[in-house]
């Protein structure tokens, strides 16, 4: 998971964005973001997705290399849940394809 929050801190930096402002858009302290980025707190879908919104990214931009982020489920469930929503009729946002 190390990797995903170097990923995250390097994205951040090249938009120039801040931990506080970071912090702010997802409703959570600067502490609590920077132990996202130190890699101090598992990173789940949720926050996956907060982070890649407010980056203007696809959630896969981040955790691109995840077999090496210790992640190799959640894009098998990533898909899974996409495939289900398509099955299902429930839209899928154009980002998250």
């Amino acid at each position: 998971m190390k990797i995903c929050g170097q990923n995250i801190r390097k994205i951040r930096r090249s938009k120039d964005f801040t931990q506080e402002y970071m912090a702010f858009e997802m409703g959570i302290s600067q502490k609590a973001y920077s132990d996202i980025e130190n890699s101090k707190v598992k990173i789940n879908l949720d926050i996956l997705n907060k982070i890649s919104g407010i980056l203007d990214i696809k959630p896969s931009d981040i955790c691109s290399i995840s077999h090496k982020c210790g992640m190799s489920d959640f894009e098998d469930k990533y898909h899974e849940l996409l495939n289900y929503m398509k099955e299902n009729n429930i839209s899928v946002p154009k980002e998250y394809l």
